[in-house]
């Protein structure tokens, strides 16, 4: 059984940084690309960062390039997300997948608030 495991929430000024990890277990961690997504209260699931099997390819949506970095250790099957710069709509709950996400891998995901 697939589980991915978020951790790295918390509180933190605007401007700040956080890191979140992810821990997958249950397949081979290495055959999937993998993705960061965030969801607001009322509002959609959507697409942060996606990083290519071997880590060599990355993708952001528009509005986190130059501040976010998706980055994966495939020998410790992790993901990460290095944010910088965060800003107060950023609050949210992140969440990783595989990408495209599959129904049955989301987890409860970390609470990232950004305060001024």
């Amino acid at each position: 059984q697939v589980q991915l495991v978020e951790s790295g929430g918390g509180l933190v000024q605007a401007g700040g940084s956080l890191i979140l990890s992810c821990a997958a277990s249950g397949r081979t961690f290495s055959s999937d690309t993998m993705a960061w997504f965030r969801q607001t209260a009322g509002k959609t699931r959507d697409f942060v960062a996606g990083i290519g099997r071997s880590g060599a390819d990355t993708y952001y949506v528009d509005s986190v390039k130059g501040r976010f970095t998706i980055f994966r250790d495939n020998a410790l099957s992790m993901v990460y997300l290095q944010m910088n710069t965060l800003k107060p709509e950023e609050t949210a709950v992140y969440y990783c997948n595989t990408h495209p996400p599959v129904t049955k891998y989301w987890g409860q995901g970390p609470q990232i608030t950004v305060y001024s």
